[in-house]
């Protein structure tokens, strides 16, 4: 994955007329009623147990590769889970609230996350649908200022896909405000 990462900044930011940034995934841990759940979205492959929460599935860089396993996406909300790459990250973890109907309300969305093709811009956002558009979708459906410091990436560095799931969140608020 990091290879593919350096790969995909590099195109974009020649194409962007700009420097190389590091990249950064985002998940979410959400500590409720003495649990803690573990949030993200992760190819099916990578995890093997059978417990491991996944709530929804979607397809991987071109829509009809999702049929195979090889190409597919899951979101989890794993009740005492684990996130396999917490320990490579960088200057986090970041608490982004206390507040417990938020944290209710992030556990309740996570079913109904628009499961786009990882990778494009099916949605029309201007950008990649991808793990950072997961985290980005449920903190600002949840009523989180995603404005705030605490959900900007490290310095120097981008989350592709954040402004994406900032986007369909925003649509869908609109929606249902009609």
């Amino acid at each position: 994955m990091r290879g593919s990462g350096r790969l995909y900044e590099a195109l974009a930011a020649a194409r962007q007329h700009r420097g190389r940034s590091a990249l950064y995934h985002s998940a979410l841990i959400v500590h409720l009623d003495g649990d803690a759940y573990a949030i993200e979205m992760a190819p099916v492959w990578a995890v093997r147990d059978p417990d491991r929460g996944v709530v929804a599935e979607g397809p991987v860089g071109v829509a009809s590769w999702g049929r195979s396993r090889l190409f597919r996406y899951e979101i989890r909300c794993w009740r005492a889970g684990t996130i396999p790459d917490l320990v490579a990250a960088v200057d986090s973890p970041r608490r982004v609230s206390t507040d417990e109907p938020r944290a209710r309300r992030v556990l309740e969305l996570v079913p109904s996350f628009p499961t786009a093709t990882w990778g494009r811009d099916e949605l029309r956002t201007g950008e990649m649908w991808n793990s950072n558009s997961l985290t980005a979708w449920l903190l600002a459906q949840s009523g989180h200022d995603t404005e705030t410091d605490a959900f900007r990436p490290p310095a120097g560095g981008r989350a592709p896909g954040w402004s994406a799931g900032l986007v369909v969140a925003a649509r869908t608020t609109a929606d249902h405000d009609r």
